[in-house]
């Protein structure tokens, strides 16, 4: 027996899946620009946080009721702050407990205003955050490590180039080739000393950002947004590593 998504359910899904993905990139790169200790102000921000990202994304793709939206995302948090001052609740139950509350409250509104859509934003600020979606996710995935650089074990230098030996069979050479490459660059990072290894390992992705850049630049191989998030992802790591290094 087989199941099928109708038609009027998918575009629900997809926003609520794009709404998700904006919130936490927001709370990645807007949340840990302000810590408050008051539980009042960081149950704000983390609203804040989350439904600014939120509401450009809603207006890049033309959604409508985005004050709505974004209200189902603070509601949760003043209510719950009642039963914080009277006492009953701690502040992390307050924190938690926003999060919960939110996600249907925010799914009551995506369905009650299903039907009802904006005009896509010709702001050319909207516009521009929005066709670079890849590249805020990535900043958003690698943001802790720029306050803690990571590097990555040697077999990482392989899987990263896999993807695109995996994807480019149809031209298989020049992907071989480079994936030559990287075998001799990791078997190199093995035989030098740990200092001189992790400045091999910098080199092999901040060079793997070159690549997704000429993959992204020709459109091949891969989709374009894999390789935007690819590039920016490499480079991020190419560039903390280097700073501990040098």
């Amino acid at each position: 027996m087989t199941t099928t998504v109708s038609p009027a359910v998918r575009p629900l899904v997809r926003h609520g899946v794009e709404m998700l993905v904006a919130m936490l990139v927001g709370m990645a790169l807007l949340g840990p620009l302000w810590t408050p200790e008051r539980v009042e102000l960081a149950a704000l921000w983390m609203a804040v946080s989350m439904s600014v990202p939120m509401a450009l994304w809603m207006r890049y793709r033309g959604h409508g009721r985005i004050v709505e939206m974004c209200a189902a995302m603070f509601v949760p948090y003043l209510v719950l702050l009642v039963p914080y001052w009277a006492g009953w609740v701690d502040g992390a139950m307050v924190e938690m407990g926003g999060h919960v509350l939110m996600l249907p409250a925010m799914a009551f509104v995506l369905i009650r205003y299903r039907d009802e859509h904006g005009t896509p934003s010709a702001n050319p600020v909207v516009r521009t955050l929005g066709d670079r979606w890849p590249a805020v996710i990535a900043l958003a995935v690698t943001f802790d490590f720029w306050q803690a650089p990571v590097v990555p074990p040697t077999w990482t230098l392989l899987l990263c180039q896999a993807v695109y030996l995996f994807c480019g069979w149809r031209a298989p050479r020049v992907q071989l080739f480079v994936f030559g490459l990287y075998v001799a660059l990791a078997a190199a990072v093995l035989f030098v000393s740990p200092h001189y290894g992790v400045g091999l390992i910098a080199l092999g992705w901040g060079a793997h950002a070159v690549w997704d850049l000429v993959h992204h630049v020709r459109n091949a191989v891969v989709p374009r947004w894999w390789s935007e998030f690819c590039g920016v992802f490499d480079l991020v790591i190419a560039v903390t590593i280097l700073l501990v290094w040098l």
